[in-house]
């Protein structure tokens, strides 16, 4: 009898570990009610914040294109364009798109790179406009086919003036 009871603990052992794996293979239903982005909640945070002006070594901008990998060309409110480079704490949270007006620190090593502090929504911009901190030349609300002229060169648009001049050397 002893004999058969230590023959019967390897046996017992490789029956637990046979069940263990039938186990995992019949997983429970998943009861909840969304993923990821479910517990992360909605983006509730359209409440009002304070108003945050630029101080020494910013300068505001705005997006000209996203270029990926958390950068982005940004034409500065001093005449600069510079690559800009979204810090950790704004990625995938706040999202830059094309037009945006953004607060961007200067690098003091590099004057063509800069790090995006800040963005604005559009309220902000505008009231930073009315404050006189953006020049009157800045669009706020400018979408990216308002922003490249270039791209509607080939539009079916045509003047009535060049026509008559067309006319004319005729």
């Amino acid at each position: 009898k002893n004999e058969r009871s230590t023959s019967v603990g390897p046996a017992n052992g490789e029956r637990e570990r046979r069940e263990g794996t039938a186990r995992a293979a019949s997983m429970p239903k998943n009861k909840g009610k969304g993923g990821k982005n479910r517990r992360r909640g909605k983006n509730e945070g359209e409440e009002k914040r304070e108003l945050i002006f630029k101080e020494d070594g910013q300068e505001y901008a705005q997006v000209i294109r996203m270029l990926g990998n958390g950068r982005l060309d940004a034409q500065c409110i001093d005449g600069v364009k510079r690559l800009a480079h979204i810090r950790g704490k704004m990625r995938k949270k706040v999202w830059v798109s094309t037009g945006d007006i953004i607060l961007v620190g200067l690098r003091d090593f590099q004057d063509e790179k800069a790090d995006v502090i800040l963005k604005y929504n559009a309220d902000e911009a505008r009231s930073l406009k009315a404050y006189g901190e953006l020049p009157d030349n800045i669009r706020v609300n400018e979408t990216e086919a308002g922003f490249n002229e270039e791209e509607n060169e080939n539009d079916a648009f045509f003047d009535f003036e060049d026509i008559e001049n067309v006319i004319e050397e005729i």
